[in-house]
């Protein structure tokens, strides 16, 4: 056997990208890249295949070489912006007389708005659970297929506790041959309005997402592949492709995840904002302590029980066209240059360009008429955008992907200049301002959500446009930034390189011990089910006091080695990698703790103690201002527990602040912020103990909350 190679194939709305990557060096090794076969009768499929073939030929890596292939999909996302979906038949379960009334209210989804004028339809009918039997069970499916129902979705009053009925339901309805989405398969939180919602949003998507899964994982077997095929997941993990048979509308809005865990590979980013820019939109997230922030999904307004990452798309990007009336700069975007069906001015060659003129123009029907272009004397018409703006300003860098014909783009803008009475460079400069404006408040709204203090925010920029807003951008903010290379195929690298993520929700008031190791093994075993090494997954744990539910997160990886990506750093490494994320010089940084696999960096910087914990991979685990760390013997943890909780306790205008605190032990980081009291957090913790030597040594983090 060669080299061991992992895949990641991500399916954008143009183009259909793949990598391969040697799994000991993290090495990119062939790269491919097909144009996305919408019009295709296998769909999207068409292009994983032939782009996943053409990786592997044209780079002579034998099938039996790959150990991991996975793949990100638009489609989920698609279908429901399209309203590409299947009729739903809802079969209710639940209990007779009154509470029985409002079970087959709860049940009874009505059709489902996607928000863009279509909807997804439904019909529904009840039966009691009291003396269900399969030929029940049997005349509810047939009545629902008799309303033209195309896919049965099961949704049983407290199903998450005892899912017997719906799994009647399941065996019932595959022995028909119909399609079948389970309420408790996708959630195992209370609540049967939102569980049913999210059900028929999954159902809906079945028949599409069925199609090209059956003829990807072919193709990928009759390439000789012998692993599974993986789907990557809206919430930045991968599943195994029969649990996405099952669960397919866990893959809304893979693409962007797909990005972001390439970013926090490749440029071992820890805290930041996140932007993905492509040509018409931009992606912009947020990555804390070195993990996506993760929310429920909203589908056409409506709350889902599906976690994604927590993204914000604006209609603002590289080829975003310019807007203009009565002599001022109006707006850049929502169109772009491929809508218009246009070329961007600074990628036409210079010698084109002659007496250039400014026109304006409505690019579809019903836009406004104010969107600017440029007819060149031929006749041709190009447009000017945000990538035109960034390369006269210099932003762009020859090495850039963005990277065009400053002269071209200058003599275009030129027509546009004269009409706002500016310069060249002035005119440039207002575009990329009414840009900012719109980045602007989305960066300030995720620093605040997720508390990143102003001189931790550090700007991410992947996508084949990143270079045309975010130098503009931080430079308006004064923020640092990165760009990382392979930034145009960073999504299929993050697709590469990602992990099983498996989450286990639960609504438990006043969690055990033993509560707390259950839902950490459901979890554990749901991430094994899907293709992660035992000895690989970390379990997180998070409960919201607010609502008593218990969240497990269970992170693996799909074999051993992928955990070691990338070379070790030394304590010098490691000093200036916190020192830049401190804004400080490295001689003012003192190293207070290292072991084997962590160091711990602290200074004083505003009155506050920073303190940054970075593994020996150079990754930044944690990192706050106002905090302190020890290490302690695993024997003494609750001693040193309740001095840091009663130490970092904040009083403010009569409010209790609990600090929030985190455990390195065995290799993890485990992350406690948000625990409302110290017998919470000590259950919670203590299951982390169990089996652990009294000797061995942990390191405790905590930080004052922001108030």
């Amino acid at each position: 056997m060669g080299k061991e190679i992992r895949v990641g194939i991500d399916v954008g709305g143009t183009h259909t990208k793949a990598v391969a990557i040697d799994n000991a060096t993290h090495e990119i090794v062939g790269q491919s890249v097909v144009m996305t076969s919408h019009d295709h009768p296998l769909g999207v499929a068409a292009g994983v295949i032939e782009c996943f073939e053409n990786c592997l030929t044209k780079n002579n890596i034998a099938p039996e070489d790959v150990v991991f292939i996975a793949h990100s999909t638009t489609q989920a996302t698609n279908a429901l912006l399209e309203g590409d979906v299947a009729k739903i038949g809802i079969l209710g379960i639940g209990p007779g007389g009154l509470s029985g009334l409002m079970s087959k209210r709860q049940s009874n989804i009505s059709n489902i708005d996607l928000g863009t004028g279509r909807e997804i339809e439904t019909c529904h009918t009840y039966l009691k659970q009291k003396r269900l039997d399969k030929a029940l069970v049997g005349q509810g499916i047939s009545q629902l297929v008799n309303e033209g129902a195309q896919v049965i979705v099961a949704s049983q009053a407290f199903g998450v506790d005892s899912n017997r009925e719906e799994e009647m339901v399941r065996e019932e309805a595959e022995e028909k041959g119909m399609m079948v989405s389970v309420a408790s398969d996708i959630s195992k939180l209370y609540g049967l309005t939102s569980r049913t919602r999210t059900a028929a949003i999954n159902g809906s998507i079945l028949p599409k997402m069925m199609n090209t899964a059956n003829s990807t994982e072919n193709a990928v077997n009759q390439a000789g592949i012998k692993v599974p095929l993986m789907i990557m997941r809206g919430d930045g993990g991968v599943m195994d492709i029969s649990e996405m048979k099952k669960r397919p509308v866990l893959t809304m809005l893979s693409g962007p995840a797909a990005s972001v865990i390439g970013a926090l590979m490749y440029l071992r980013a820890s805290n930041g904002i996140y932007f993905e820019v492509g040509g018409t939109s931009t992606n912009i997230g947020v990555i804390k302590n070195g993990r996506p922030a993760v929310e429920y999904s909203v589908v056409g307004g409506h709350r889902t029980y599906v976690n994604s990452l927590d993204v914000t798309v604006l209609g603002v990007a590289g080829g975003s066209m310019v807007r203009a009336a009565e002599h001022k700069l109006v707006d850049v975007g929502p169109r772009s240059a491929h809508i218009g069906g246009m070329e961007y001015a600074v990628y036409t060659p210079l010698e084109e360009i002659e007496d250039p003129q400014l026109e304006f123009f409505s690019p579809k029907k019903g836009d406004v008429s104010d969107y600017v272009c440029i007819r060149l004397k031929s006749g041709k018409r190009v447009t000017i955008t945000n990538s035109c703006a960034a390369n006269i300003l210099g932003y762009v860098k020859e090495t850039d992907y963005s990277y065009g014909n400053v002269e071209s783009a200058k003599k275009c803008m030129k027509p546009l200049a004269d009409y706002l009475n500016v310069s060249v460079e002035e005119c440039a400069r207002q575009i990329l301002q009414k840009a900012f404006e719109k980045i602007e408040p989305v960066i300030t709204g995720f620093a605040e959500k997720y508390k990143i203090e102003h001189d931790q925010i550090s700007l991410v920029g992947v996508g084949g446009g990143a270079s045309s807003l975010l130098p503009f951008t931080a430079e308006k903010m004064d923020l640092n930034y990165s760009i990382p290379q392979y930034a145009e195929v960073i999504s299929s690298i993050g697709v590469a390189l990602a992990m099983v993520r498996d989450v286990v929700e639960r609504v438990v008031p006043n969690p055990t011990s033993e509560d707390i190791s259950d839902i950490k093994k459901e979890a554990k075993t749901l991430a094994i089910k899907n293709g992660a090494t035992p000895e690989s997954i970390e379990v997180q744990i998070e409960v919201d006091p607010q609502t008593s539910k218990v969240t497990a997160i269970a992170l693996g990886s799909t074999e051993v080695q992928t955990t070691d990506l990338l070379k070790e750093c030394d304590e010098t490494e490691a000093r200036e990698l916190a020192a830049a994320s401190m804004n400080l010089p490295e001689d003012a940084l003192e190293c207070t703790v290292e072991n084997e696999i962590f160091y711990v960096f602290e200074a004083d910087k505003n009155e506050k103690h920073q303190v940054r914990l970075l593994d020996k991979k150079g990754f930044i685990r944690v990192q706050r201002g106002d905090a302190q760390a020890v290490k302690v013997k695993a024997a003494d943890w609750e001693t040193a527990v309740d001095a840091m909780w009663k130490d970092m306790l904040v009083y403010k205008a009569e409010m209790e602040r609990t600090p929030d605190l985190y455990l390195c032990i065995e290799g993890k980081v485990l992350d406690y912020a948000n625990t409302v009291s110290l017998e919470q957090l000590k259950i919670i913790m203590g299951t982390e103990f169990v089996g652990v030597s009294p000797d061995e040594e942990v390191i405790l983090l905590g930080a004052r909350s922001e108030v």
